[in-house]
Parts: C-alpha cells; structure tokens; sequence
C-alpha cells in the first residue's frame, strides 16, 4: 500500500478514463435522485390528507403526527395529486426499505460483477431502478405495503449499480489518478442530491409530486442509453480508446490474472485488520449521511419554518458544498501522492479523519445554535461537505490494499454502511414521535 506508483502521465481531460468517469457520474446523480425523491416528495404526500379540512391544523405538517407545525399552507399543496396518512414511524419504515434493497444485493453483486463485468449488473441495475420510479406514484396509491416492496426491489437493483463501479475502476484508474476519477465518478451523488433538493419542491408545487418521479426515473432510462453504448469493462476491450491511453493505463497498473477469479480469501479477509478499519469507517460516515440526506428536508421544513419550495433549496445547498468538497479532495489526495509529499497511508488516514470528525464535531453543535438561522444553515452546509472528504479516504482504500477483490470488500463496505442507515433512518422516525410530546415544537 505504500509502495511509490509510476510517476509516468498520459492524457488527463480529454482521454477515455475521464469520459467514464462523467458518465459515471449521471449514473450516480440519477440513482441518488431516484433514491431521495421520496424524501422531497412526502413533505407534500402527507402534507393535508383532508383537504376538504383546511382547520385541522395537526394535518399540516409534513410529519404530522410528531410536529404540530402549521407553517406550511395546506394550498401550497393544492394539486390534484393524492395525499396519504402515514405516521412518522411509517415513513421511516419506508425511508430505511431501499436500504434493506441495497444490503441484499451488495455483497453478491460485488463478486458477481469481478466474475462477469460491472457493464451488465450497473446497467441491468440502473435501468430497473429507473423504471420503479416511474412505478411509484401508481403504487402509492394502492397502498403503503406496495410502497415498501417497490422501494427494496428499487434499492435490490441499486445494490447492483454501485458496488460494480469499483471493478470498474480497477482496472482503468492508474494509482496516482484514483483519487480524482473516482471522486468525479462519486460526486454525481452529492450533486444529484443537490438538482432534486433544490428542483423537486418547485417540481412539486408547479406539477404536484407524482412529476419527481416521472422525471427523474425517464432521466434514469436516457441514462441506461448512454451507459450501455460507451462503457466498457477494459480498456483493452474498447474501441475508441488511443493507443497511448491503453498503455499508459495498462503500464501503471499491476498485472493481475485475466481469468475470472473464483476462490475469495474469507479468512485473510476476516483477520485483516486494516479491512475493519475501513468497514468502521463506512458505518460511522452512513449513520449520519443517511440522517441528513433523508430527514434535511423535513428538518429544515419544519424547524427553520420555511415552505416546501423554499425548503428545497436550502436542503440543496448543503449537497453542492459536497460535490465540490469531493471533487477538490481528489484532486489535492493525488497532488500529494503525485509529488511524494505523503505517502499513500497517510493521504488515506489524513482525508478519512477529517471526513468523520468534522462533520460530527459540526452535527453536535446543531442544537446549540438552533436559535441562530444562519449559523444553522451554515452547519448544515459543512456536515456533507467536510463528511465527503472520505471519498479520498477509507471510501477509495480497497482499490489500494485488494484492487482484484475491490467489488467483492466495496459491497461488504456499503452492507456496514447500510446497516447503520437502516438503523440511523428508522431510530430517528421513532425518536421524532417519541420526544414530541416531551420537546414540542411551536410555530413562530
């Protein structure tokens, strides 16, 4: 791991890697769309469920049954679209259901992807999530159970999609470009959550909710187009890359056997200290994304007082900070390696550190400053932004220590994430109906 890569550079912007690393990127920006589109979307699917009962004001909250918060007008929402009465324990049930999608596929589709390509399962996988948010809005109406199975088959195929990137990455990112193409790759995430959180209230209010997820889950199937016509697994399979590329690529990475692999080490794995590390890492940075990717809407909605539209661009906000902070720290991680300033273990431990402590330190101060509009924003700006620096961190290490099982320990690293999104999204749901009668929250 701390071996000095080749120094040797080929063509940086305009080459084929980085073309990849684009279209990987609209794939990301497309799964996290489809993936948070219900979190914009049910501030105005439980907003008002009688809307023939414009007194009742514990209806109008977005989470009704745990914030008697009647900031938000019942005719902001008065499109003719559905509303539902689901309680905050069910809206976290429905929150943490693609996660228990996700879990299921992540491990076997890691391993199936270093077997047969990522091209297939990432392209099978985005295609299926895409039409399943179509599906959405029809399956809401007959009822919230079709919602949960819709949900974990959705998050089932989006498991598939990123646990294949990395097997991707082995074997077209050269060590010392690693940093930058897979944080331009990963940061189509934050500047997806950034375009719905920002665009899907607007959406919400001008067309009625259904139309976030018609529009996002057609920009998945463009998507799928464009995946399956210009991604290739290797480079050497590709037949549009330069010969100057190809070597270059080919030059900077270890020879590794061309065969399927078949025998996984479970045990080296299992006592490999440094691959707990990196499992810990995954857990601690879901736990508190998954809170504030799922419950910043709400939160801003409902404790800054704001209406959905605006809302949705303050909850955006946040999400730029962390693309940008993504893409700057790839870029500063591989200047560092490529100058030998740091070696490859302390670039890693440095960039991991800062990921977790900063925006944890950030994250505790928030109900200090609660009374303060703008430092709250503030905080809740830093949290994703500083959170994302683990993208050159822990989040990228296993392409270091095991490029060939990079899929196979990227799925087991997301299943601990998950775990702890799961846990995290339900915890806090039931924690909001719970503390409400205790800690209640009065309109301004």
């Amino acid at each position: 791991m701390d071996g000095k890569p080749a120094t040797r550079r080929g063509p940086d912007f305009c080459s084929l890697r980085y073309g990849l690393a684009l279209i990987m990127h609209f794939s990301n920006f497309t799964m996290i769309t489809q993936r948070v589109s219900l979190s914009i979307a049910i501030i105005a699917m439980v907003n008002s469920t009688q809307q023939h009962s414009l007194s009742n004001a514990s209806t109008e909250g977005p989470f009704a049954d745990a914030f008697n918060n009647s900031s938000i007008s019942i005719k902001e929402f008065d499109t003719k679209a559905t509303v539902y009465q689901w309680s905050p324990e069910t809206q976290g049930i429905i929150f943490s259901s693609i996660n228990y999608g996700i879990i299921l596929t992540l491990i076997p589709s890691g391993y199936l992807a270093g077997i047969f390509g990522a091209k297939q399962m990432l392209g099978a996988g985005l295609l299926i999530s895409s039409l399943l948010t179509l599906f959405t809005p029809l399956a809401a109406d007959f009822g919230v159970i079709l919602v949960i199975v819709v949900r974990t088959v959705q998050g089932m195929a989006q498991g598939m999609a990123w646990t294949g990137q990395f097997t991707i990455w082995a074997k077209w990112a050269p060590p010392l470009e690693r940093s930058k193409l897979t944080t331009i790759a990963g940061s189509g995430s934050a500047f997806g959550s950034f375009i719905i959180l920002c665009v899907g209230g607007l959406i919400s209010q001008v067309l009625g909710w259904p139309f976030i997820f018609y529009i996002f889950g057609s920009t998945g199937c463009i998507c799928c187009l464009l995946w399956f016509t210009v991604i290739y697994d290797d480079p050497m399979q590709h037949p549009c890359i330069s010969v100057r590329e190809k070597e270059h690529i080919m030059s900077s990475l270890p020879q590794q056997p061309s065969s399927p692999r078949r025998a996984v080490p479970i045990k080296a794995m299992v006592t490999c200290l440094p691959l707990w590390a990196i499992f810990m890492g995954f857990f601690s940075h879901f736990w508190l994304c998954t809170i504030i990717l799922t419950y910043l809407p709400t939160y801003i909605s409902t404790l800054l007082h704001v209406n959905i539209r605006d809302s949705g661009v303050l909850s955006s906000l946040p999400f730029i900070a962390a693309a940008s902070c993504t893409i700057l720290g790839g870029q500063l991680a591989d200047f560092l390696l490529s100058r030998n300033l740091l070696r490859l273990i302390t670039v890693r431990k440095l960039f991991s550190s800062l990921g977790l402590l900063l925006p944890s330190v950030c994250a505790v101060a928030l109900p200090f400053v609660a009374s303060s509009y703008v430092i709250t924003i503030i905080l809740l700006i830093l949290i994703p932004g500083t959170s994302n620096l683990c993208d050159s961190g822990f989040i990228i290490n296993t392409l270091d220590i095991a490029p060939r099982y990079a899929s196979f320990l990227m799925g087991i690293s997301r299943g601990f994430g998950l775990i702890a999104g799961i846990v995290s999204s339900t915890a806090t749901g039931f924690l909001i109906s719970q503390l409400q009668p205790i800690y209640p929250i009065k309109n301004q």
